[in-house]
């Protein structure tokens, strides 16, 4: 199952990804309101993904259809189960008419503002995931090995799986932070700016609590991800987990770290 998350969305993995929600919710109560916030996202998330299955959106009419068919239940999502804040920003975003452009914003890549971002990824995500390899007709980005080679997205985070084989070392993959797709990545190597020189790439981590996530920074850049090894945690879910370190990611910003991309619910 944890798989099938990885490296292909199924109608199954949502279950899989709230079910880790709930797990660690229960475990890491710092981060147990936003993981609320986040399975109340993930049944609007799943809905969304089945219909667009169903209903195969032109990638040239993506933003209207999913500001017309998603955005709402997001923002009725968020406002029954985030912060108040955010809930109140959400509905005046939409309510002032703003919703496909927004949308629109998200899938080009433009400068966003974090209320607009969260509302624009979390509405497009489950879409772009049904859409396979057509997400990248409806995005712009470019195709490098720094960027998402499906719809030119940049990466969320990183994760090492089990490789399958004992003498076979797992590759490091990136997970795309727009449609979801994850491509191999060579390790020791900065994803924001190529840096190679390990004396340049710190890795923090905190065994303790986070046995399984780690992060690894860039001082030639700045920026860092989060990495995920599943060979020491089998039951994670990478885009659950990764929210759940918000310490890991509140240690980096302090020795001045930034994160590539900031994860759905704007934590980086």
């Amino acid at each position: 199952m944890v798989q099938a998350e990885l490296l292909g969305t199924t109608a199954a993995s949502f279950a899989e990804r709230g079910r880790r929600a709930r797990e660690l919710a229960d475990r890491y109560p710092f981060a147990a309101e936003l993981l609320r916030l986040y399975g109340a996202l993930l049944l609007v998330q799943e809905q969304a993904f089945r219909a667009a299955g169903v209903d195969r959106p032109a990638p040239g009419a993506l933003a209207r259809y999913v500001a017309d068919r998603v955005l709402p239940r997001v923002v009725d999502a968020t406002a029954s189960h985030g912060p108040r804040g955010l809930g109140d920003a959400a509905r005046e975003r939409v309510g002032a008419g703003r919703a496909e452009g927004l949308v629109a914003a998200w899938l080009a890549g433009e400068e966003q503002s974090a209320v607009d971002r969260y509302l624009g990824r979390a509405s497009a995500a489950p879409v772009l995931e049904a859409m396979g390899d057509a997400a990248g007709e409806a995005c712009r980005g470019p195709r490098d090995e720094r960027h998402c080679p499906i719809c030119g997205g940049l990466p969320q985070l990183g994760f090492i799986a089990t490789s399958g084989d004992d003498l076979v070392t797992a590759p490091r993959r990136l997970l795309c932070a727009r449609c979801g797709h994850a491509w191999i990545f060579q390790r020791m190597t900065c994803a924001a700016c190529g840096e190679t020189a390990e004396a340049r790439l710190p890795i923090y981590s905190e065994t303790e609590r986070f046995p399984h996530l780690r992060v690894d920074a860039c001082e030639t850049c700045g920026r860092y991800l989060l990495t995920v090894d599943l060979r020491k945690d089998p039951r994670a879910v990478p885009t659950v987990d990764e929210l759940a370190a918000v310490p890991l990611d509140l240690y980096a910003q302090e020795h001045g770290m930034r994160k590539i991309v900031a994860n759905v619910l704007e934590i980086g």
